[in-house]
Order: structure tokens, then C-alpha cells, then sequence
């Protein structure tokens, strides 16, 4: 069984870090690079940059911040935020990501994922979604821009696309989860794990140490995602290792 991989999340708005609710009401939280050198040491498996307003303010990704963050890390560097093209892929790359994340325009251009994956391999391209439930259709449905437009695309069915056109990992966000600290989206990532046969980071909704307990326990993804519980210190990752160690999940 491979290890659980445990992932504190930066999301960069003009340089800073930042955290909301729900992906509204955003709260300073402190400098990407200090905040990213904290987490090497704390011995995070790897660490995910979002430049969170990059695509609705149409601008690239910060690069400088990026070049910055990864002279500070080791482990593996997930950077998504204003990526428009492959050339937009090789400029993060460049900058020290080892991976990069597509989302919105993805969405608008499904041909980006076949086309990054091509250039750069399948395990470099990472599809972001964001997902929220609507209950007035039964399913989970496809957000972009940062959360504040909804497609018509379903969750589960854009997730296998975005695999069949060479995505090599999942990164999935639970906008109804986001910041309320209430637990991951269980049946979400139970839906999905059983659709594709791609590594699924969750992502959303994390509060305590049992949260990531039940997220490995109850699904089947291969590494959590959080923020808040982490940049405001009410949890470290020496801590959620040990307590899922405990439990009898592997971990690095």
C-alpha cells in the first residue's frame, strides 16, 4: 500500500497567503516563503501553491514568488493559478514546480491536458477541480474562476475526461467544505476514487485530526490537503503523521 501523503496549501493572492470560507472573506495569514520553509521543516510531503486570483484578473502566475518558494522546499512543488497555456506549463516549471495545476482553463480547453501531458508526461499535469454540490440536480457540479462561476459540467463525469486526456493526478476541492472545518466531502471522494484510477488529493473541509482519519479510512485517496488548520497552528504535521500512525495509516 502506497504511503498516505499529508499536503499543507499556500493560496497566494498579490504575494501574501491567504484563507476563507466557503472561498469568500479572505484573512491575511503571512508571506509564501517564510510559511513554505516552516512546512519543509515540519516535513510536509509536499506543498501546493495556488495563485488564487491569477485567472480572474487575467495575469500569469507570480513567477518571482514561485522561484522564491521553491529555493525554500524540497519536496515536491504544485503550482496552479493563470496557466492559459503549455507555455504558461514551462514557465512554472522553470521557476522550480515540479508539478503544475490546471483548472479553469482546462474547463474552456480540454486540449491543455493532452497537450501539457505530451509535453511534459502525465504525472506533471495535475487537474484541479473545484466542486459544489447542487441539490436541485442530485450531483456535484463544476466550478471555475476561482469558485465564482458554475459550469454545467458534472464533477464526476469531468474528472474521467480530464483523466482519459492525460491528467496523472486529481486535486479536488469541496467548495461546500472549504474553510468550515467540518470534515472532508467523504461521499464526494468516495464517488470519485471508484471513477478514475488516478492518485486524488482531497482537498477541503479539514478541522481536527480524526478529519484525516476519516478521509484515508473511509476513501480511497492518496493524500489530504489542508490550510487553515495548519497556518494558524492548531495543528503541525509531526502531529497528524503520528496520530495516523497510530490508527494503522501508512505515512511517510
Amino acid at each position: 500500500m502506497l504511503a498516505k501523503r499529508i499536503i499543507p496549501c499556500l493560496d497566494v493572492d498579490h504575494g501574501r497567503v491567504k484563507k476563507g470560507v466557503n472561498f469568500v472573506h479572505l484573512t491575511d495569514v503571512g508571506d509564501p516563503v517564510a510559511i513554505a520553509a516552516a512546512y519543509e521543516k515540519q516535513g510536509a510531503d509536499e506543498l501546493v501553491f495556488l495563485d488564487i486570483t491569477a485567472t480572474n484578473e487575467k495575469r500569469p502566475a507570480i513567477v518571482d514568488t514561485i522561484e522564491k518558494v521553491a529555493a525554500q522546499v524540497f519536496m515536491p512543488l504544485t503550482v496552479g493559478g493563470g496557466i492559459h497555456t503549455v507555455a504558461d506549463m514551462q514557465r512554472l516549471l522553470k521557476a522550480g514546480a515540479d508539478k503544475v495545476a490546471v483548472n479553469s482553463q482546462a474547463v474552456r480547453d480540454p486540449s491543455l491536458i493532452s497537450k501539457g501531458a505530451e509535453k511534459f508526461g502525465a504525472q506533471c499535469i495535475v487537474l484541479a477541480i473545484d466542486s459544489k454540490w447542487d441539490p436541485a440536480k442530485q450531483r456535484y457540479t463544476v466550478y471555475v474562476n476561482g469558485g465564482r462561476q458554475a459550469t454545467d459540467l458534472d464533477v464526476i463525469e469531468w474528472a474521467k475526461q480530464g483523466v482519459a486526456a492525460g491528467a496523472g493526478e486529481l486535486m479536488v476541492t469541496s467548495m461546500d467544505k472549504d474553510g468550515t472545518k467540518s470534515g472532508f466531502d467523504i461521499p464526494l471522494y468516495q464517488k470519485l476514487t471508484v471513477a478514475v484510477n488516478v492518485p486524488i488529493i482531497a482537498s477541503g473541509g479539514c478541522g481536527k485530526l480524526t478529519d484525516f482519519n476519516d478521509v484515508f479510512k473511509q476513501t480511497d485517496v492518496d493524500a489530504a490537503l489542508a490550510a487553515s488548520v495548519f497556518h494558524f497552528g492548531e495543528l503541525t504535521i509531526p502531529d497528524v503523521k503520528a496520530a495516523l500512525k497510530k490508527d494503522g495509516v501508512t505515512v511517510r
